[in-house]
């Protein structure tokens, strides 16, 4: 089958698979209010949700080798494809979006017209990366990203300095910065520990804190997450593959309730005409659901006060 023809068929199971599932428990001041819809359906595994300022949803399908873009109406298209893997992405103020290219062991950048990629980083001390996973960027221009394999977070200054900031990690998978940038959150897959380091400055964390632990299903053995997101006021939304939810979690550790996902969830962000729709990666499909919490949109932020 073409390409064309691969994407046609896909954006036809978009459409005839969009639909509202049964409304989730709502939690106070955070949501849903409203009914989730599946958004895509028909992938593999789908990754890295990540939100621009025009509205428009990319997101990658790490198995698949292609990053996706649905656009503020809806329509889903090819925006990457023979993507190395591309795994985390976050889109910057000016619209470039970074990601994480696993299969290429690199951190790039990709510009939104052209498509032209440039290459961040890819060894740190003449050493190759494993596998970057998940990034987020703070508002200096510098890159935060794990490397699960490494048990490591790096740090990619605005200059593309790479710094190796934490080691010894039970597998570092998402990584996210708090609405103020002085938190860094590290949701480890290989932990169900949610750990916190305050920053002394841009990549200089400082001493850790467990913030809180992923709730386990009775009976089974210890289990971390994957990706995460926060809303304005610093709530996180931290993605439980094995209870198939979002375990929601207030600044100071307590968990405020979880959101239920038809699938095994991978990440999530925020976006929407308002940064009030969640957007759940979630195995072989995309879920959408309206909330009333207001998400924190880098690509949309102001410059800080």
């Amino acid at each position: 089958m073409s390409t064309i023809a691969s994407v046609a068929v896909l954006a036809a199971s978009l459409v005839s698979a969009a639909g509202p599932q049964e409304a989730a428990e709502t939690i106070p001041a955070v949501g849903p209010t409203g009914p989730m819809r599946q958004v895509a359906t028909g992938l593999v595994f789908t990754e890295g949700p990540a939100s621009d300022a025009d509205g428009n949803l990319y997101f990658t399908d790490v198995r698949g080798n292609t990053v996706y873009k649905v656009d503020a109406e809806g329509n889903l298209s090819a925006f990457l494809e023979g993507s190395e893997g591309c795994n985390g992405l976050m889109v910057d103020p000016s619209g470039t979006i970074i990601a994480c290219q696993g299969g290429a062991k690199r951190v790039i950048a990709i510009d939104p017209e052209t498509k032209e990629i440039t290459v961040l980083a890819d060894a740190f001390e003449g050493q190759p990366f494993d596998r970057p996973n998940d990034l987020v960027l703070d508002r200096q221009g510098g890159v935060y990203f794990t490397d699960p394999g490494q048990g490591a977070v790096y740090y990619i200054d605005a200059e593309r300095n790479v710094s190796r900031i934490l080691v010894g990690l039970p597998r570092p998978n998402g990584v996210l910065l708090g609405p103020r940038g002085t938190n860094l959150y590290v949701l480890p897959s290989g932990s169900p520990e949610v750990l916190s380091y305050p920053l002394e400055g841009p990549g200089k964390p400082g001493e850790k804190v467990v913030l809180c632990e992923l709730r386990q299903q009775e009976g089974t053995e210890p289990r971390g997450g994957d990706g995460l997101t926060v809303d304005e006021r610093g709530v996180l939304y931290l993605t439980q593959p094995a209870l198939s939810s979002i375990q929601v979690v207030a600044p100071n550790g307590n968990t405020l309730g979880f959101i239920k996902v038809p699938e095994a969830p991978s990440n999530c962000a925020f976006g929407g005409p308002d940064g009030k729709t969640l957007f759940i990666t979630a195995r072989t499909s995309v879920y959408a659901v309206p909330m009333e919490a207001k998400g924190l949109i880098l690509a949309t932020a102001e410059d800080e006060e």
